[in-house]
Order: C-alpha cells, then structure tokens, then sequence
C-alpha cells in the first residue's frame, strides 16, 4: 500500500476520535445539576363529620294572592248610581254594604206590572172558586188580603185536591207567579253587596257611567287571609303534607312569616314534573301580588351531614384528609340545594376539608392547620 495513503488514513481516524471525546467534554461541561425536589406542604381547613339527621328542606317561591277573591260582574243593564262608599281601589267595605246600585226604575216598574197581573187574575177566579171549590176559597181570600205589590211575591197557596190544582193552572196563575219570581231574581241583580268584610282593588266604573251585561267592574277581596302557590319537584309529591307549617319570607328577608300547607295538587305538571303545593298564610303586613319564598321541610334524610356544594368534586366526591394526605372518597349525594348539599357514605371522625384547596390532587401532602369543628347542618 503506498505509504502516502496510510498516513492519509491514519491522520484521519485521529481526527474522527478527537472530534468524538471534544464533543462529548463539550455536552459534558454545559449539563447542569438538578436541585432536589422540595415537596410543599400544603396548609388545609378541615372539619369533623358527625352524621346526624339531617332535614330536606325544600326552597320555593311565588305570589300570593287572596283566599276569598270576588270579580265584580254586571248580569244587566243600567246606569251606576250609588254605591255606600267612593267606589275606588283602596276602599273598604263591610259585609252587606252596597258596592254597585244600579239604577232599575223601568225593569222594576215592568216587575210591579206583573205582580198586579198576577193580582188581577187570582181576583177573576174567586167568584168561581166560591161556587166548584169552597174548602180552597177561605185560603185563597186570605192570600189576596196578604197580597203587597211593594213587597216580594209570597208562595202560592198549595192546592188541596188535582181539581183545584188543574182548575188555577188553566187560568194560568202558576205561570205567571213563576215569571214574577224570575224577575225579582234579577232585579236583585241590579245591586251588588259585600259578600264579606273586605277591600276594593280594583274599581273600572265610576258613578254614572253606563254598565253593560257582562261587564267587568272592579275586584273585591278579603285581606285577612291569602295564599301562596308553589311548584314543587315530583319526587317530594308524597312527602308532603296538608296542615305542616312552612316558613315564608319576603325577598329581602327582612320579615318572616308562618304558613300552613293547605292543599296538594294531585295533578303532576307534564311539561315541568312539578305539582302544585299551596300554603295558606295570614299577616298585617301581606299585600295581594306580594311575592313571597318558602321553605318546605321534605323529610328527614338520617346518617347524613350537609356541606357546601364547592366541596363535592365531580358531582360524587369528596376530599377527606388521612395521615396528613389528601384522598378522594365516594359518597352519595342524597339532595342537592342552592348552596349546599346533602350526602352520605362517610363514617364519623373523618376529616373533611372545610375549604377548597388550589390544585387539590389525591395523594396530595397537607398540614392540618386548625380544626374548626364538627359539620354543621345549615339548612340549604
């Protein structure tokens, strides 16, 4: 082998191995130690579960609106005329007070001619009566001396045999008695009284205006007594009870208030699953339209505690602290309320985590940094 190309070779083979150990004293000299790892402990609040029975709560809201209500309607026709106070929202009036006279001259004078028909027609058969039926005479004498055309028509003597009777239905006394008793009704229906001690909150007519068949005229209420209707989920339908006593509250909550459920709906609303609960409440201070929440106790759910709902991790979860290490642990969530909620599955002296805890993992190391208690159990 030419002695050129050898030396060549061998000039090359030193460089190759010099570049690899320059290369390798580089990569060596730019690595960098790595620290050890501080593990940081986190500081945690926790509490102690004592499991108790705990009270399902039931929060619902809605307006209340007056046990005895009356809409004021007009069946007939006429100028409103007078009425026993200012016929405005506001007003109060006492039982049997006038609340709407109408006027009824003409359909009273119509009413007076009827009566002196009916009068008219007993007299032409009393001749007749004298002669075919002398028993019934002496009764039917004594109803046309009793007869006042200013007073209520008072019932007919009663036949004493289907001779009699057939005799003063010919001549047509029953029918027209009958038409006189159909219009009084309805005369009676010119003036409208207080069915009750109440108040006036809604008036839509005023003195002289001219009503009309079937006209609204105002609202009447009593405002001693009202009731609030609420929905409730389907699942409590048979939980709750008529007579149970239920705490209400305005929507500041600056006045409270006890109600008495009254009534359960036995019909489940299809669209929403929920059925209706009314709650029957009185107060000085309650207003018809007031809108009021409630709170209605459900049952009883026993071995449970109540937490906040930010403490449930995943909707079944929970962070227990065991030999100063975080572990997730299932429970069951028996109700769900606006802020807290109600579960089961942890035994008594387990350490909760009061607070949540940034990055919080199972495994995690913690220091119990001061125990604040047992749970409570706050209603939701």
């Amino acid at each position: 082998m030419d002695t050129r190309k050898i030396i060549l070779s061998v000039i090359g083979v030193l460089l190759i191995v010099a570049a690899v150990f320059g290369a390798k004293a580089i990569i060596d000299s730019n690595v960098k130690e790595v620290p050890p790892v501080s593990k940081v402990v986190k500081n945690v609040f926790v509490d102690t579960v004592q499991n108790t029975t705990v009270p399902i709560v039931l929060p619902a809201n809605g307006n209340v609106t007056a046990l005895r209500k009356l809409e004021l309607f007009s069946e007939v026709q006429g100028i409103f005329q007078s009425s026993s106070k200012d016929f405005r929202p506001g007003q109060r009036y006492s039982r049997g007070q006038v609340l709407i006279n109408i006027n009824s001259q003409e359909y009273s004078a119509s009413v007076q001619s009827a009566k002196s028909d009916l009068y008219n027609k007993i007299t032409s058969i009393m001749p007749d009566l004298r002669l075919d039926f002398p028993d019934a005479f002496p009764k039917w004498e004594t109803y046309l001396n009793n007869f006042d055309i200013n007073k209520t028509v008072p019932p007919l003597p009663e036949a004493s045999s289907d001779k009699e009777k057939y005799f003063i239905t010919g001549r047509g006394i029953i029918s027209a008695y009958y038409n006189i008793k159909n219009l009084e009704e309805r005369l009676g229906k010119f003036l409208i009284v207080a069915p009750f001690d109440g108040i006036l909150t809604e008036a839509l007519v005023t003195r002289g205006t001219l009503i009309r068949q079937g006209q609204k005229l105002g609202e009447f209420i009593d405002p001693s007594v009202y009731e609030l209707e609420v929905s409730v989920a389907r699942k409590f339908s048979d939980m709750l009870k008529t007579g149970e006593k239920v705490e209400l509250s305005n929507l500041d909550e600056t006045e409270t208030y006890t109600g008495t459920v009254s009534r359960v709906n036995a019909r489940i609303d299809q669209e929403s699953q929920t059925i209706q609960v009314f709650i029957r409440v009185e107060g000085e201070n309650i207003r018809e339209g007031m809108f009021l929440q409630a709170r209605l106790a459900a049952k009883a759910e026993e071995n449970a505690i109540e937490i906040p709902r930010e403490l449930l991790i995943n909707r079944s979860e929970v962070f227990v602290v065991r030999d100063s290490v975080l572990k997730l642990v299932k429970v069951d969530p028996v109700y769900f309320g606006k802020n807290d909620v109600v579960i089961k599955g942890l035994e008594d002296g387990e350490q909760i985590l009061s607070a949540n805890v940034p990055g919080a993992y199972s495994g995690m190391l913690v220091n119990i940094q001061k125990e604040e208690g047992t749970t409570k159990n706050v209603n939701p």
